[in-house]
């Protein structure tokens, strides 16, 4: 297992000492290792983050049937052919371009991460060449069972807005999950780049405030892989997903961190919280051909709070 600091860039680091936290050991690798390979082959979805060409972060999620996700080797990770893309961002995945990627399975609690290079697009999918690779814990993620359904993705362009409008924030208080996609900028080499990071809390744990969100940081893996990023580059995305009708929400905006502040101290389990400045998005209805069933929140999850509680 490696711990050498090195495995984390500057931001991070400087994250790790503004918490107070100190770098952790970190077994972050190089390669992915046979039950991270073995856990992608059985998902049938992926959650992505990439850049746009102002290098804006951007969040997605493709969909494909079990096995669309393949490892040649443990440092390439293939995408099938016929894997079904959002075409918002799309583009954004070429050749020579940098991405995080992220593996959950809602079902098992499992979810790891993986970063990469994409190396070529072709007749046999799009190809990853693996730059990092490591696990999560399983801490605030809601037990959920996934299914296929019989209807057709919508293929309408989604309604894109700079505010908030009412379904978007329905949406947003409904919510017990997030993605939220990061990036360190181009300076980091290998260290560096887009990531995606999960989110869970109770309904309720993002707070509204007009276009602002804010959101709390509960206990992790004290990798900041997150937050380390918004440090060097405060520009993030948010990803919302409708678990029962498969709409997705996706917010661009700008970030600061409250490492310090009493008002978290009102929101149980919350370390420290961070604020989303939305400045534009999109909503768009029947997004995946996915739904998931909620089967239980995680116990880690019921002990933490939620805003209306807190006012």
């Amino acid at each position: 297992m490696n711990i050498q600091p090195e495995l984390f860039h500057a931001g991070e680091l400087q994250a790790h000492a503004l918490a107070g936290t100190g770098t952790p050991a970190a077994a972050i690798r190089n390669f992915m290792p046979d039950q991270h390979r073995q856990f992608f082959a059985l998902l049938p979805y992926m959650l992505l983050a990439s850049t746009d060409e102002q290098g804006w972060p951007i969040a997605t999620i493709v969909t494909g049937a079990r096995g669309f996700l393949s490892t040649p080797d443990a440092e390439h990770l293939q995408f099938a052919p016929d894997a079904y893309w959002q075409n918002e961002g799309r583009q954004q995945f070429i050749p020579g371009k940098k991405i995080g990627m992220l593996g959950i399975d809602f079902s098992t609690r499992r979810r790891n991460r993986v970063n990469g290079v994409v190396q070529a697009i072709d007749d046999a999918g799009l190809r990853i060449s693996v730059t990092q690779s490591f696990g999560n814990c399983p801490r605030y993620i809601q037990l959920r069972d996934v299914h296929e359904v019989d209807n057709s993705p919508a293929l309408s362009a989604p309604r894109k807005f700079t505010a908030l409008d009412a379904a978007a924030r329905d949406l947003i208080k409904r919510a017990d999950t997030l993605f939220v996609a990061t990036t360190s900028g181009a300076q980091e080499g290998d260290r560096g780049g887009p990531d995606i990071s999960h989110r869970g809390g109770m309904p309720g744990f993002v707070r509204i405030d007009g276009n602002t969100l804010t959101i709390p940081d509960f206990n992790g893996n004290r990798y900041f892989n997150t937050l380390g990023n918004m440090v060097q580059e405060p520009r993030a995305a948010l990803l919302f997903i409708d678990f029962a009708s498969g709409d997705l929400l996706h917010l661009q905006g700008r970030t600061e961190i409250l490492w310090q502040s009493r008002e978290a101290m009102a929101l149980t389990g919350a370390e420290r919280l961070w604020r989303f400045h939305i400045e534009n998005g999109w909503y768009k209805s029947n997004a995946i051909p996915l739904r998931w069933t909620l089967r239980e929140m995680a116990p880690t999850t019921e002990r933490t709070g939620v805003w209306a509680e807190a006012h």
